[in-house]
């Protein structure tokens, strides 16, 4: 099930004059940083590694140029941003739900330069909404800095999951209902009073412990799980 879509447009890496166009940009971000943050953050962090370094911290700033709603002046980054795709490439990255449940990333990296990938990312950035835009460009600012594996572990760190194991489609999407599921707490309005949220933690995180007949196979999952959904709970 295809979560989000970002689209951009390129000139070839050897065309004299260097372009970039944005195409299709699917960006849920409620809540934030929500699929926007994840998949945007992902771009950064799959080809950032790549981008020269003298021109890194010029990236950074333009986020923050962007996420302050200023008029961007061209060319930035050796790179002209325009309307206009005559003439150019596609590639599309995404980020979709495996049948488990679980999340993961398609990157189109044949195509392109790094830099401009990484350019598309941040000016798709800034056409999210902007009450949720500082959190998204927040997200890709630490894909930019991740230095491992593009993987489940990365997506829970661009999304502010403290468990990776937590981070299933619903829990980036629906954030409060998987957390009320993961305590097993049924609430018409999703609403529930904080000491009820701390008594169902409690009384969970002993019976998830392999001292009180949890699985011990599983616990640590279980309690990174709980300890999750408390987090979404308390700062709703």
């Amino acid at each position: 099930m295809l979560l989000a879509e970002l689209e951009v447009f390129h000139s070839r890496p050897i065309a004299p004059t260097r372009r970039i166009a944005l195409g299709v940009c699917e960006l849920p971000c409620d809540p934030a940083p929500g699929c926007a943050g994840a998949l945007l953050g992902a771009v950064a962090a799959r080809f950032g590694p790549q981008i020269d370094p003298e021109l890194l911290a010029d990236v950074v700033a333009l986020t923050h140029e962007v996420e302050a709603g200023r008029r961007i002046p061209q060319p930035r980054l050796r790179h002209r941003f325009q309307n206009d795709r005559i003439g150019l490439t596609r590639s599309a990255h995404r980020l979709f739900r495996r049948e488990g449940g679980e999340l993961a990333v398609s990157f189109m990296s044949h195509r392109g330069a790094p830099a401009q990938h990484v350019l598309g990312a941040v000016y798709a950035a800034a056409v999210v909404d902007a009450p949720a835009r500082g959190e998204v460009l927040a997200a890709l600012r630490r894909g930019l800095a991740w230095t491992r594996d593009i993987d489940g572990v990365l997506l829970a760190h661009l999304s502010g999951s403290s468990s990776p194991d937590a981070l299933l489609a619903d829990a980036l999407t629906d954030p409060i209902g998987w957390a009320l599921d993961v305590l097993g707490m049924s609430l018409p309005d999703r609403s529930p009073e904080r000491t009820l949220i701390q008594r169902r933690f409690r009384d969970a995180i002993i019976d998830a412990h392999p001292d009180h007949g949890g699985d011990g196979a599983h616990a640590a999952r279980r309690i990174a799980d709980l300890t999750e959904a408390r987090r979404i709970l308390l700062a709703s």
